[in-house]
């Protein structure tokens, strides 16, 4: 029997002149609105995170053809026009925020560009995003000392619960950098959940500590979130870490330990 295949979308900023550096991962609101009516055409049923989690965990069903959107750092546009564009049209999202990027007086290892600030993440929750946590300075977490990895864990999870008022349970890794080390970190600091990147579908067998995510670039059309929206077009996780991936993983934990945290982007 194939596998049932759930597309998990993960955007960054929506905006017609973005940054050089966050370029390549922006969409123009034009080409966002396109593909958020190309994902309520094709009947898929959006759900948060937290859904997916649960059904991980064995505490909920999902929908039959559920789909995911997810937004990393939390760019200026955000808690705007992007959270209006999704409630106008029903959709909820997830939102995972850098806390030093949009904490007044902090500093991260983001490079500048429009945000939002810690104070607008309520607003989030009012147009129907969950909240999750990314990290507090957007490091390769898997390069980090221990100690430097709980900080990155539980220093955001902490600072937006007392925002927010309530558990914030679900992490994404910056980059999508981890490693068995930074999965078993993430259920240690109270996480039910943590998403990755991988470049591929999801599925009901999928791992709750490293779901895999369909990252947006600016080249993507609506075909492609209609071939993802019909499982198509991308490989199904979970498979394991290719000898490239692993190879790549010790060359940054080398470089790291010489030059010190560097920015996963």
């Amino acid at each position: 029997m194939t596998t049932p295949r759930i597309p998990v979308l993960l955007y960054h900023a929506v905006m017609d002149d973005p940054p050089d550096w966050i370029a390549e991962f922006t969409v123009t609101p034009k080409d966002f609105g396109a593909q958020l009516d190309a994902i309520v055409d094709s009947g898929r049923t959006p759900v948060g995170i937290s859904a997916l989690a649960g059904h991980f965990a064995g505490n909920s069903p999902l929908p039959e053809r559920p789909v995911v959107l997810t937004f990393d750092d939390g760019f200026a546009d955000l808690p705007g026009p992007t959270a209006e564009a999704l409630a106008s049209r029903s959709l909820p999202a997830t939102a995972y925020l850098t806390t030093g990027a949009i904490t007044p007086g902090r500093r991260s290892l983001l490079p500048p560009a429009p945000m939002m600030t810690l104070s607008q993440a309520p607003l989030l929750e009012q147009h129907g995003l969950e909240v999750g946590a990314h990290t507090v300075t957007h490091p390769q977490l898997d390069t980090l000392p221990p100690r430097a990895l709980r900080r990155e864990l539980g220093e955001p999870k902490a600072v937006l619960e007392d925002l927010l008022g309530h558990e914030v349970a679900h992490l994404a890794y910056p980059h999508g950098y981890n490693s068995r080390a930074v999965r078993n970190a993430a259920l240690g600091a109270g996480y039910a959940s943590a998403v990755a990147v991988r470049h591929a579908l999801s599925s009901e067998t999928d791992e709750s500590y490293r779901i895999a995510r369909l990252i947006l670039r600016r080249g993507h059309t609506v075909a492609d979130i209609e071939a993802w929206m019909d499982g198509r077009g991308a490989p199904v996780a979970p498979y394991p870490d290719s000898l490239p991936t692993i190879g790549y993983r010790l060359f940054r934990r080398a470089r790291a330990a010489v030059k010190g945290p560097v920015f996963a982007g």
